[in-house]
C-alpha cells in the first residue's frame, strides 16, 4: 500500500501552449505500474481554459467548486458545477474550463496508452468561448 497526502506534490502553473489564463494543477496520483491511472485537481480562474485537445482512453472530469464550461467537437457549450461528472470517451476532441465570471475546480481523471495520456491541439479562441 502507498499512501500520499493531497498537497504533498508540488503545484504547477498550467502552460501558456495548452492553457489560456490561469489555470493551477496539484497532481493527487499517479499509480504505479502496471497500472496506468493517473489524476490531478485542477483549477481555472474566471474565463480560464484548455486548449482543444483528446486523450487516448477518455477522461472523466469531477466538477468539485465553481462553474465551468465544457464543450465536445461539433456539440454545444454546456455549463458544469460542483457534483457534476463528465465523461469525455477516447479520441473525442473537447475542451474544459471556467466560466467568464466564475472559477471552476475539477479532478481530472485519465489513463496512459503507450505512455501518453493528452494529445493537444489548437487554442479555443475567445469567439468559440463565448465570453
Amino acid at each position: 500500500m502507498n499512501i500520499k497526502r493531497v498537497g504533498s506534490q508540488p503545484s504547477t502553473k498550467g502552460s501558456t501552449e495548452w492553457f489560456t489564463g490561469a489555470v493551477r494543477i496539484d497532481p493527487l496520483f499517479q499509480a504505479p505500474d502496471p497500472a496506468l491511472v493517473q489524476g490531478a485537481s485542477v483549477t481555472f480562474e474566471p474565463g480560464a481554459r484548455t486548449a482543444w485537445h483528446t486523450h487516448p482512453l477518455g477522461q472523466t472530469l469531477i466538477v468539485t467548486a465553481g462553474c465551468g464550461r465544457v464543450q465536445r467537437e461539433g456539440g454545444e457549450i454546456e455549463e458544469i458545477h460542483p457534483g457534476d461528472v463528465v465523461w469525455i470517451p477516447p479520441g473525442e476532441k473537447h475542451w474544459h474550463g471556467a466560466a467568464s465570471a466564475t472559477a471552476m475546480t475539477h479532478i481530472a481523471i485519465h489513463e496512459q496508452l503507450d505512455g501518453k495520456v493528452v494529445d493537444w491541439m489548437e487554442k479555443v479562441s475567445d469567439e468559440q468561448y463565448k465570453t
